[in-house]
C-alpha cells in the first residue's frame, strides 16, 4: 500500500497533489490532497495559493499523488489514526515499517465520520446496517479503517452486509442515486461536497455512531463528534458521530526555514482558509500542538515558539 494512497486518498476518487514551486529555484512544494468532491482539496488549493504570493517566486500546479512517498511531497492532510499507525510501522493498516521521517506541521480540524443512507432503505441504526449495502472507502484508506473500527465496536463486521463497496466519496454518492448502495460511511470535514449533492438529490437518514460505541473503540484519536443540526439539507437535528482530528504533515528532509514559512503563513491566514472551506475555521493555534502523534517539524517549532503557542 502506497503513503500516499494511505495518507491521502481517505475517501478520495482521484489523487491529485497542488505543487507550489519555491523562490524561482527547483524546490517544490507539493501539498497533497485528496479528490476535488472532500474537503482536503478546497483547503489544499487555498494554502497553495497562500504560498504562492506569500513565497518569492512561486507558481502552482496539479500533478499525481505519488509525490510524498517518492519523497517528492513535502505537504499532506492525514488523519491522526493514520498518521500514528504510520509512525508505528503497523502493518494492518498498510505500513510495513515505522515511517519515522515523518513530521508535524499543525493539527488542523476534524473529519467527522458521515453515515448516510437513502431514506427508502430504512437504515436508522448501526443494527439496520445488517443485510445492506454500503461502500466503506478504498482498501485500507482512512476512511475504509475506520469503518473496520466502528464496526468492529458496534459488534458488526463486512459479513453482515449484503453488499460492501470500496469506494471514495463520489463514486458512492452516485451509486446510491442510482440505487445500486443503500449506504456510504465517509470520513470528512463537516459540509462535504458530495454529501451536499446528494442531500439535496434525494431524501436521505444520518446514521448515529453512539457514544457508548466510540468508547469501545480502543484508540485514544477517537473521540465523540456531533453533525450539527441543518449542516445538510433536510438535516433538522443534532446527530452523534466520531470525530477524529486531520493533522498537516510533512517530513524531515523539508528545510526548517520553508516549514516555518508554511506555518506561519497558513495562521496569519485563518479567515482566508476559511472561505475556501468552512471546516478550516476550526483550524486554530490553541489546538494546533496538541495531542500530536509524532513530532513537530522543527520549522513548525519555530513558529509556535515566537507566538507562545506551545
Amino acid at each position: 500500500m502506497k503513503l500516499t494512497k494511505r495518507f491521502c486518498m481517505i475517501g478520495a476518487a482521484a489523487a491529485l497533489s497542488i505543487s507550489t514551486a519555491v523562490m524561482a529555484a527547483p524546490t517544490f512544494i507539493n501539498i497533497l490532497t485528496g479528490g476535488t468532491s472532500g474537503v482536503y482539496y478546497p483547503i489544499g488549493v487555498a494554502l497553495s495559493q497562500l504560498y504562492s504570493k506569500g513565497i518569492e517566486g512561486s507558481k502552482t500546479s496539479v500533478e499525481n499523488l505519488n509525490l510524498l512517498q517518492a519523497g517528492r511531497g513535502e505537504l499532506a492532510l492525514a488523519l491522526g489514526d493514520s498518521v500514528s499507525a504510520a509512525w508505528a510501522g503497523d502493518a494492518d493498516a498498510g505500513f510495513n515499517k515505522p515511517l519515522d521521517k515523518l513530521r508535524v506541521i499543525a493539527a488542523t480540524y476534524p473529519n467527522f465520520i458521515q453515515i448516510v443512507a437513502n431514506k427508502d432503505a430504512g437504515i436508522n441504526s448501526l443494527a439496520d446496517l445488517k443485510g445492506k449495502r454500503i461502500s466503506v472507502g478504498a482498501p485500507k484508506s482512512g476512511t475504509e479503517l475506520n469503518a473496520r473500527a466502528i464496526f468492529s465496536a458496534a459488534g458488526l463486521s463486512y459479513d453482515d452486509m449484503a453488499k460492501v463497496e470500496f469506494l471514495p466519496y463520489a463514486e458512492s454518492v452516485e451509486l446510491i442515486k442510482n440505487r445500486q448502495l443503500d449506504a456510504t460511511l465517509q470520513s470528512s470535514g463537516l459540509g462535504m461536497a458530495a454529501i451536499r449533492d446528494l442531500a439535496a438529490t434525494m431524501a436521505i437518514n444520518f446514521v448515529e455512531i453512539p457514544a457508548d460505541v466510540v468508547a469501545k473503540i480502543n484508540n485514544p484519536a477517537y473521540q465523540v463528534g456531533v453533525i450539527t443540526a441543518n449542516t445538510y439539507e433536510g438535516q433538522t437535528e443534532d446527530v452523534s458521530t466520531v470525530a477524529i482530528q486531520n493533522l498537516l504533515v510533512s517530513h524531515s528532509k523539508v528545510s526548517d526555514e520553508i516549514a516555518y514559512q508554511m506555518t506561519k503563513l497558513m495562521f496569519e491566514n485563518l479567515d482566508r482558509l476559511g472561505t475556501a472551506h468552512s471546516a478550516a475555521k476550526d483550524i486554530s493555534l490553541e489546538t494546533a500542538t496538541k495531542n500530536l502523534p509524532i513530532p513537530l517539524h522543527p520549522g513548525a517549532e519555530r513558529y509556535y515558539k515566537e507566538v507562545n503557542a506551545l
